[in-house]
């Protein structure tokens, strides 16, 4: 339980990290290599891309009761989505 509980600590600590670090992406003056369409989904990933890994695995957390397993889900996908939208709006 103790295990579980400090997991989802962690996830939120990263998904907290991840959301911020993805408002620079929103912020930050944009290339002009890049499409327009490639810059709005990478900043879309970069902000919201997080919460939403998050909420899934809480949901398949719930459903399963796997809470450790759906903790370790979410932060894999918190990074994934935070490292592509870094890839699509690097600025």
């Amino acid at each position: 339980m103790t295990t579980a509980v400090l997991a989802w600590l962690t996830v939120a600590a990263t998904c907290t990290a991840a959301a911020l670090f993805g408002q620079t992406a929103r912020t930050a003056p944009h290339p002009t290599t890049r499409t327009r369409l490639s810059r709005r989904i990478g900043q879309v990933l970069s902000m919201s891309g997080p919460w939403a890994a998050v909420v899934l695995a809480a949901v398949g957390g719930a459903v399963t009761g796997q809470w450790l397993a759906a903790a370790v889900a979410a932060l894999v996908g918190v990074l994934v989505v935070a490292l592509m939208g870094l890839a699509l709006a690097p600025q």
